[in-house]
């Protein structure tokens, strides 16, 4: 009966350490495909968000500059 039980135990044992070591597998081959993607996404020179907004309001601000402006033209050029 103990020999079964040691059986037991010994399984018990050896499939807590394959777990243990497919956990680090896992940890292992995720750290590589995040570390991957981070340098294929730098390679592409995208923007982050917070830049992209920058952007669009300076986009947004010099649209309102322009059409102020173009109104000023059109009252000068209508008093000439």
């Amino acid at each position: 009966m103990t020999a079964n039980n040691r059986f037991f135990d010994d399984l018990s044992k050896l499939m807590t350490n394959a777990m243990g070591v497919a956990q680090g597998a896992k940890d292992e081959a995720q750290t590589a495909f995040n570390n991957w993607l981070d340098r294929w996404l730098a390679d592409r020179d995208f923007v982050t968000r917070e830049e992209f907004e920058a952007v669009r309001e300076m986009a947004i601000k010099a649209r309102a500059e322009n059409a102020e402006l173009r109104a000023k033209i059109e009252a000068l050029e209508a008093k000439s």
